[in-house]
């Protein structure tokens, strides 16, 4: 049986069609798309976005709680909707916060070595409350934790904005983490992985962030975080770098000086190629790749580019050895907020919009975009070679676990193009008309 979803434009978003063909344009190209269940890749954990505290506030508070449930079950239900699997969430506040926070706030001049007034309060109000119901809706959600900034006081800045962790911090930091993960385990949520830190090679002046050069980074894994997470038996994973393709340098020298305590890389698509991600897992084989942040704004307004630069991403970071898709904001407002005080105007776009004033819900581009992946490709889904004979047609296939086949098509040519798309143990090609930047996802069930 095979099952089409198709999106062409921003009034026909992830519409559903139980056909075996979709209609063929006269005279176009046609691209030979053949999946080769022969050549096997990553396994995957999923697709998703973070509950930061704004987006947690705007669906937990603003929301009435009929379009609350309504929401979260297209988000996470893998038949009424989605299926999204994986949450990354900032530990502490990050830029899409409503006010500064961590889990160990002190007056000014105060330490905590002992960590005795570390508390998790702060998130047992929304984020807590809908990581543990997505939990719910679908089973297989892995959470994800990355900092933005330690308490101010173990900084050099003395403040959650710049500075870099003092070294006489490092194990007080490490036990931050562990005690962040035994509160969460303590509220049934068990931390898949963690980063030492988000976007570690930039300083934000008007938010928390927080300098950690790959030396210091490598240090604090191997000398401090991975030992605590042995003495207190935690298997969460500690993935490295936490930034842009741009800099593969620093995750090299993280796993060249720490191999054995790092599990794997996360990467950001703020600069650089989706190919760094080949060319560190080559050089570091075992080591797992994962995609942690990517969003869509202002910068690209048009809904067709903004729609193309998330299908056309999402395909190639998968086609480099990422186990995860994750996007940002799962929700933002009307002015693409709330951020921290003194941020100024944000440009950036969640998975939903939530009009404060009106309680509005809008499914944004992204979700739809999400859908042609998160919908068909399953946790544990195995990547499968994939090949086009035009350069313009994207693809990426994968096997479920049900043995089901989902592969994700995108046209990213100016011109139509007819497909054939060949797939396994299927004498005739499934035919596929595809207009320009359109996509088209495909599942074949035996």
């Amino acid at each position: 049986m095979l099952s089409l979803y198709q999106s062409k434009s921003e009034k026909e978003l992830f519409v559903s069609k139980n056909v075996q063909q979709l209609p063929r344009f006269p005279e176009a190209v046609t691209s030979k798309i053949t999946v080769d269940d022969s050549q096997t890749y990553q396994e995957m954990d999923g697709f998703g976005a973070s509950f930061t505290d704004s987006a947690a506030y705007l669906i937990n508070q603003v929301l009435e709680p009929k379009q609350r449930a309504e929401l979260m079950k297209k988000l996470f239900d893998a038949e009424d909707g989605i299926g999204l699997s994986v949450l990354r969430n900032p530990m502490g506040a990050s830029d899409y916060a409503r006010d500064f926070y961590s889990y160990n706030d002190l007056p000014e001049g105060e330490t905590d070595v002992r960590l005795e007034r570390f508390s998790i309060a702060h998130d047992e109000a929304d984020i807590i409350p809908l990581l543990a119901e997505a939990v719910r809706l679908n089973p297989d959600v892995k959470l994800m934790a990355s900092p933005w900034s330690p308490p101010g006081w173990m900084k050099t800045s003395g403040s959650m904005i710049g500075g870099e962790l003092k070294p006489e911090y490092y194990s007080a930091y490490a036990s931050y983490f562990v005690r962040y993960i035994e509160a969460y385990a303590a509220n049934g949520l068990a931390i898949y992985a963690v980063t030492p830190q988000n976007e570690a090679l930039y300083s934000p002046v008007h938010y928390p962030g927080m300098i950690m050069l790959p030396e210091a980074q490598s240090d604090f894994i191997k000398n401090h975080l991975k030992p605590q997470f042995v003495k207190h038996q935690l298997n969460t994973k500690i993935l490295c770098y936490d930034h842009n393709w741009d800099k593969p340098d620093y995750p090299r020298t993280v796993l060249e000086q720490a191999a054995d305590e790092v599990d794997g890389v996360a990467w950001h698509w703020y600069g650089g190629k989706p190919s760094a991600q080949t060319e560190i897992y080559d050089a570091f084989p075992g080591k797992e790749v994962h995609f942690t942040e990517g969003s869509g704004g202002e910068w690209i307004p048009p809904f067709e580019q903004a729609f193309s630069n998330v299908m056309r991403t999402g395909i190639e970071i998968l086609r480099n050895y990422s186990k995860s898709y994750v996007l940002w904001n799962m929700a933002l407002d009307e002015n693409n907020g709330p951020a921290v005080p003194g941020f100024g105007r944000s440009t950036c776009r969640g998975i939903v919009r939530i009009d404060q004033g009106t309680k509005e819900l809008t499914y944004t581009l992204d979700y739809y975009a999400l859908a042609h992946f998160s919908k068909a490709i399953r946790p544990k889904a195995v990547r499968l070679g994939c090949s086009s004979s035009e350069e313009s047609v994207r693809s990426v296939s994968f096997r479920n676990t049900d043995g089901s086949i989902a592969v994700v098509l995108f046209n990213d040519g100016e011109s139509s193009v007819n497909i054939d798309l060949e797939l396994p143990g299927e004498q005739h090609p499934v035919g596929i008309g595809m207009e320009p930047k359109s996509a088209v996802t495909v599942m074949m069930k035996k």
